[in-house]
């Protein structure tokens, strides 16, 4: 019996050339150590209250980058952070804000992910005021919120929508 090859056989591959799945397989056999957490305040003199975030991360094993941007003053940069969020690796973004407590809210409304506000105690209200702006959004701007200064509990509620 005779063998019958193909009328026309598949190009050749050139040297060096390689497919989308070939360079997809090849970046998923590197070890990447790119943030999966985003932690993001109003002010820099929040640093300290927002410190306990980044430490159960750590703890974790999960690694988290931090900006200091404000919805108010910088609200063009602070919505492209949020909005390429996903887009970077990201999986949460845990936003503390005191005062009128803005930066929860409109991080959820530029981004998909989860949002995990912080209410930052103030002179004035203690932070009940910050509460209460992190926690009434609207239908459609889901935040998660914690306790005022909460920001330990946003990190360990962080791990858990990650090891979900």
């Amino acid at each position: 019996m005779e063998r019958i090859e193909p009328a026309d056989p598949a190009p050749q591959r050139q040297t060096g050339v390689q497919t989308m799945p070939e360079v997809e397989a090849a970046f998923e056999e590197i070890e990447v150590d790119a943030p999966l957490v985003g932690i993001i305040m109003g002010s820099k003199n929040d640093k300290s209250k927002m410190q306990p975030a980044g430490q159960a991360l750590h703890e974790a094993g999960i690694a988290y980058e931090v900006r200091v941007l404000s919805a108010h003053r910088q609200p063009q940069e602070t919505g492209d952070y949020c909005a390429n969020a996903r887009m970077r690796g990201l999986k949460v973004i845990i936003a503390g804000a005191g005062m009128s407590a803005a930066l929860p809210g409109f991080a959820a409304s530029k981004s998909d992910l989860p949002v995990i506000g912080v209410p930052i105690s103030g002179k004035n209200l203690g932070g009940m005021d910050a509460l209460l702006s992190a926690v009434q959004m609207p239908p459609g701007v889901p935040v998660g919120c914690v306790a005022i200064d909460g920001a330990k509990n946003a990190g360990l509620l962080a791990v858990r929508i990650i090891n979900a």
